[in-house]
């Protein structure tokens, strides 16, 4: 991460001021409960009076404030307790990022229920943008998306959409095609046969099933058997 993209979480505890140089998203995660490693929070060890000033916090005035030099547990501290600064432009460019998430969730997940065909990604940007829907670039992708997701039906008929299908590997692609599926899908029924085949049956988003399908066909050049048993 490079300089610019850094933040700084702060904490004030009377007189004394600590700041850390953080990754915004990830110390928000952690300030939300998440549990995230906060050595992926902090993009340092060091504990700052006055972080752009690049002056440091005394021993003294970690240990009395803290009781600890850890500078982890100091972080973490300082980033559960404390505020994250952001800039404009680091809060342009999380929104962004969270947007992309949501645009990618919504297309993989949903289909026009009028055609039954999946939704690009280029429509959905398009309807977020007629939509004015309100992005928080720190909460949850599929959270928001399944909150947008009520108010696009408002303005074309769209349901989350999901295939149940099933399929026969046959031995010589057993083992990669048994690996690859639960990448795409939920794995509801799995069965190794006694030729060494594996049967299962997965339920895939529908924005996912061709993908899925050309990924198979392609790894075991056309010697496997999928069969569509439901949409919904």
């Amino acid at each position: 991460m490079s300089k610019s993209e850094h933040s700084i979480a702060r904490l004030v505890l009377g007189p004394e001021k600590f700041e850390i140089f953080i990754d915004p998203e990830k110390a928000w995660q952690i300030k939300q409960g998440a549990r995230v490693d906060i050595r992926e929070a902090m993009i340092s060890d060091v504990i700052y009076k006055d972080a752009k000033k690049g002056l440091r916090a005394s021993r003294e005035a970690l240990q009395k404030a803290f009781k600890t030099l850890d500078p982890y547990e100091i972080g973490k501290i300082i980033i559960q307790r404390g505020e994250i600064q952001l800039t404009a432009k680091q809060r342009k460019e999380l929104i962004e990022s969270k947007r992309k998430q949501i645009v990618a969730y919504i297309s993989k997940n949903c289909i026009d229920s009028k055609t039954g065909l999946p939704l690009p990604p280029t429509r959905v940007e398009l309807l977020l943008d007629e939509a004015k829907v309100p992005i928080d670039p720190f909460k949850d992708a599929k959270e928001q998306a399944l909150e947008i997701i009520k108010v696009l039906r408002t303005k074309i008929p769209i349901k989350i959409s999901k295939t149940l299908l099933e399929i026969r590997a046959f031995p010589q692609h057993a083992s990669k095609v048994y690996s690859l599926v639960p990448r795409y899908g939920e794995v509801l029924k799995s069965q190794w046969l006694e030729d060494g085949s594996w049967k299962g049956e997965v339920e895939v988003p529908a924005g996912l099933q061709l993908e899925l399908i050309d990924k198979l066909n392609a790894m075991t050049q056309g010697n496997i058997e999928i069969k569509v048993i439901s949409k919904g």
